[in-house]
């Protein structure tokens, strides 16, 4: 197991070193001066020269990333252009903030989309079947920023049952942050309910096609032993490894659920460093992405022996 995680992280460093090097080569060539930014249009020359020999920007290309990624090894991102503030801190703490509401999502998602794909498939072709097809299908097909409006419409505009728009802290007050983070869980948990629920579908029935089943009903045994103890092992495998693709996925891509709502999240955060320029934050936010989708990927990777014996981590 050990060789097997140091394998992979191994094989993870090249991926990292090549995303670092494409976002810092992609984020130069967005339109736009970051000085300027900050003086504003009517800022004379000299103050402008000045500005960008303060953060840098008067260096070669090769120079700025050499230094940027010199700090990167000791663990430095560098520090905000717009704020002053420390990049790592900062994207820290506005990770914790995606991450209350991705992993939620996931988990309700995950805890329902499973059970509702056995179903289906141990029902193909009849109506529950049908109708849950339908459903996810539905589900899947609907943007998140239009799920989340449609919330906010029906749950915050006109029944008043949950805060529109904002976001509370649980260390403040822990029932107003629940509140708030309800229609962004449930808009990410609709969304991903459709995908995981095909998936699990999908496995499921491969496995039900297979003549160990056949057998085990032969025996004797009822169709919940059947789909408990030999069904759900093997077909949880797939759906497994798509939870850790959804997972990653959703914490780099959150920021449209985040505006929507007014979160102040990873994805937000983002944005906003894009809309100011802000390269040592889109950086650092960027390069976080890809080390928690790799570390995502790495844990499902070690845990994906335990649903499924067949596979070993050797």
């Amino acid at each position: 197991m050990l060789r097997f995680a140091l394998t992979r992280i191994g094989m993870a460093l090249p991926t990292l070193l090549i995303v670092a090097v494409s976002v810092f080569i992609l984020i130069r060539l967005i339109p736009g001066d970051p000085a300027q930014l900050l003086l504003g249009d009517l800022a004379d020359p000299a103050a402008l020269q000045d500005m960008r020999e303060r953060m840098g920007l008067n260096l070669s290309w090769a120079e700025q990333f050499f230094i940027w990624f010199g700090d990167l090894l000791h663990g430095d991102l560098g520090q905000s252009i717009s704020t002053g503030q420390s990049v790592l801190p900062l994207v820290w703490g506005r990770f914790l903030v995606s991450a209350q509401v991705v992993a939620s999502a996931v988990l309700l998602a995950t805890l329902v989309a499973v059970p509702l794909g056995m179903i289906a498939a141990w029902r193909q072709n009849g109506s529950l079947d049908l109708v849950l097809v339908g459903a996810a299908t539905l589900l899947v097909s609907i943007p998140t920023f239009w799920l989340g409006l449609l919330l906010l419409l029906f749950f915050g505009l006109k029944l008043s049952w949950l805060p529109v728009v904002g976001y509370v802290s649980f260390s403040q007050d822990a029932w107003a942050a629940a509140l708030y983070l309800v229609m962004p869980i449930m808009t990410l948990f609709l969304h991903e309910i459709g995908v995981l629920m095909r998936m699990a579908r999908a496995s499921a029935l491969e496995v039900l096609r297979l003549d160990y089943v056949t057998h085990a009903r032969a025996k004797g045994l009822s169709e919940r032993a059947v789909l408990m103890h030999h069904v759900f092992k093997n077909a949880f495998g797939p759906t497994w490894t798509l939870i850790g693709l959804v997972l990653g996925n959703l914490l780099g891509g959150i920021a449209v659920v985040e505006t929507v709502f007014t979160i102040p999240g990873l994805g937000r955060l983002l944005v906003d460093s894009i809309f100011a320029r802000d390269y040592p934050v889109i950086q650092g936010c960027l390069l976080f992405v890809a080390v928690i989708y790799v570390v995502v990927n790495l844990v499902i990777d070690l845990l994906y022996p335990i649903f499924d014996p067949r596979v070993t981590a050797e």
